[in-house]
């Protein structure tokens, strides 16, 4: 297997929001309750006994026992990446869900002689069972959404459409993740770049297998609401793999957004990163909040 690094080049920009009232003056039901959880944070909290399996949690202020929780999963191709690679996705979860709680992970890299499947969809498992097994001492529910960009959108999916026994998952986005190993455009391709990300997950070629890890054969009518947003431009995922998906999920009735940016790539900045912040902001406000 070769090793694949591939950085996303998805760039956040920090949107300011100002809070205003019209009066500043406090009355005793304003006031914090003394008792109140304070926001704290720990980094590098190992979920498993390798050096990778580890993550950041973020847990919000006045948090109680209904506080919900943001999963961010890197990308990286499957064989490189780190959790830092989201912090300004993380930061902007920070600033305009200060209920929610944030979660960064990194998970186990694919090598030659170390597959991601199942070793990736293993981690994710145990991260889920890390937090419920401290639910009582991060006060936090076991209601989780995922955003992924990339190969982690991909685990992200596969994860939440196969692997989530006690369905869990309240959203996942897919930020130019890829959905279908078994799509033409991969299979029959002959683009160099196409090839050495595919043969990633190429370890067994049978048809049975690339299904097996494909988020498109694995969803069902009980998937989570789902966000996806693609690149027309990008030289590692197909169109198909966002514009096969969309339809899938709306023809098993699970609720979904679907964007496609033509003129986008593997990441987009300006006005398209504002576009996908909103919207992916709504669909939080309105699935996991």
């Amino acid at each position: 297997m070769k090793t694949i690094k591939y950085t996303f080049l998805f760039l956040f920009i920090s949107i300011s929001l100002v809070a205003c009232s019209d009066d500043d003056s406090s009355t005793p039901n304003d006031l914090e309750d003394e008792t109140a959880l304070e926001f704290r944070q720990e980094l590098n909290v190992p979920y498993g006994n390798d050096g990778d399996q580890v993550l950041d949690i973020y847990l919000p202020a006045g948090r109680t026992i209904t506080t919900k929780i943001m999963i961010l999963v890197h990308g990286g191709g499957w064989t490189s990446g780190d959790k830092s690679e989201m912090d300004l996705l993380k930061n902007l979860m920070l600033q305009d869900f200060p209920d929610i709680a944030v979660v960064n992970v990194n998970y186990r890299l694919a090598t030659e002689n170390n597959p991601p499947f199942p070793m990736q969809i293993d981690d994710i498992s145990s991260i889920v069972s890390f937090l419920k097994n401290n639910q009582s001492e991060y006060v936090i529910s076991d209601d989780i959404g995922f955003i992924g960009t990339s190969a982690g959108a991909h685990i992200a999916m596969l994860w939440s459409y196969a692997y989530d026994e006690d369905s869990n998952t309240s959203m996942v986005c897919s930020i130019v993740g890829p959905t279908n190993f078994t799509d033409p455009a991969y299979l029959e391709n002959e683009d160099p770049l196409l090839q050495e990300l595919f043969e990633v997950y190429g370890i067994d070629p049978s048809l049975e297998f690339l299904e097996l890890v494909s988020p498109f054969h694995q969803m069902t009518a009980s998937a989570p609401p789902t966000i996806l947003f693609y690149g027309g431009q990008d030289p590692l995922i197909p169109v198909s793999q966002g514009v096969d998906m969309e339809v899938k999920l709306t023809q098993l009735g699970v609720v979904n957004e679907f964007t496609l940016y033509p003129d986008a790539g593997h990441g987009w900045i300006g006005l398209e990163l504002i576009d996908t912040w909103t919207k992916l902001k709504l669909f939080t406000e309105t699935h996991l909040e």
